[in-house]
């Protein structure tokens, strides 16, 4: 019997060592984890994305939507940055992305004051934060000390949503990333800083699932201003904002212009086809009749759940020396 109780106490010790083992080498992501090793680092990515903004108040949009799409495939490790062939840069829905320069000469800038520190999947995600507040958004504390991934496969962005996703489908995507559907309501508002090209969304006003009608979401008064900007046959590449009346400023007018039918991407204008999404942009928007919701609080608070999703840090991955290459 004595013998069996000292195996038994044995194992859990062994067990609990591997567990802690574990846990050191996954570590985590807190606040202020470069406070002695990179102390101006948020100092160097707010002054870079500042530069980038006042020359093109656009990249604010790309670099919140570069992180979305970062985190979104395989967690935010900034495999999205890596390029090459057949890598997730070449993947269609990233083509559009823009701001990598601005990643590039942060990272530059950093490696010259704290060499094989910090982590690119980490300076974007600042990055994106410092874009929100230059628009207008709340800021917030965000964890640092992800790492930086080994592989970069276009293969692997086919579950990123999608412009035409019906609404089951996007909530089953940010499901998969432990995203509830308030989470989804709060990072779509993001759209109130974007642009979207006339070919992702055009065939609704034309010819909307082969009716050769618009799509009857669409508010009839909203159609002939879209209609006006990417005409039949137009030039595909023309950008549009996504939030009519308020583009590059982080605000709750894209919830306002969703609510009112005037959600341009197919996938806005399904947050109103189920009934949780649709009281979330009602929320959000300040409707009559329902207990409001801060949309900046909120934002920040699932900006920070993605960033911790699929984490990669403590001895896992890399800190790359240039963003574009893996180590």
């Amino acid at each position: 019997m004595k013998m069996a109780s000292s195996i038994n106490k044995m194992h859990i010790l062994l067990c609990l060592l591997l567990a802690t083992l574990t846990t050191m080498a996954q570590g985590q992501t807190r606040i202020g984890f470069y406070g002695t090793t990179c102390p101006t680092v948020q100092t160097i990515v707010q002054a870079t994305v500042r530069s980038a903004f006042q020359t093109n108040p656009a990249v604010a949009a790309g670099l919140l939507r570069m992180f979305f799409h970062d985190c979104f495939v395989l967690g935010c490790d900034a495999s999205v940055l890596v390029s090459g062939p057949s890598t997730e840069r070449t993947a269609p829905p990233n083509l559009s992305l823009v701001g990598f320069e601005v990643i590039d000469a942060a990272k530059t800038q950093i490696e010259t004051v704290c060499p094989g520190v910090v982590s690119c999947a980490d300076i974007l995600a600042l990055a994106a934060r410092d874009a929100v507040v230059l628009t207008g958004g709340t800021a917030w504390s965000l964890p640092t000390g992800r790492r930086d991934g080994l592989v970069s496969r276009a293969s692997d962005t086919v579950n990123l949503p999608a412009f035409n996703d019906p609404i089951s489908v996007q909530i089953s995507k940010f499901a998969d990333k432990n995203l509830n559907t308030q989470d989804l309501v709060a990072l779509v508002g993001g759209h109130t800083i974007g642009t979207a090209a006339c070919a992702v969304f055009s065939y609704r006003l034309y010819n909307f699932s082969g009716t050769n009608q618009p799509d009857p979401d669409i508010n009839p008064a909203f159609l002939p201003q879209l209609r006006a900007l990417c005409p039949n046959g137009g030039n595909a590449s023309t950008r549009v904002a996504l939030d009519t009346g308020s583009v590059n400023r982080f605000d709750t007018s894209y919830f306002v212009n969703v609510r009112n039918g005037r959600g341009v991407l197919e996938s806005d204008a399904k947050l109103l086809s189920n009934p949780t999404t649709q009281t979330f942009v009602q929320r959000f928007s300040g409707a009559a009749g329902v207990p409001a919701l801060n949309f900046n609080d909120e934002f920040a608070r699932a900006m920070v759940k993605l960033g911790n999703t699929e984490l990669k840090t403590g001895s896992q991955g890399e800190i790359r020396r240039v963003c574009s290459a893996i180590n």
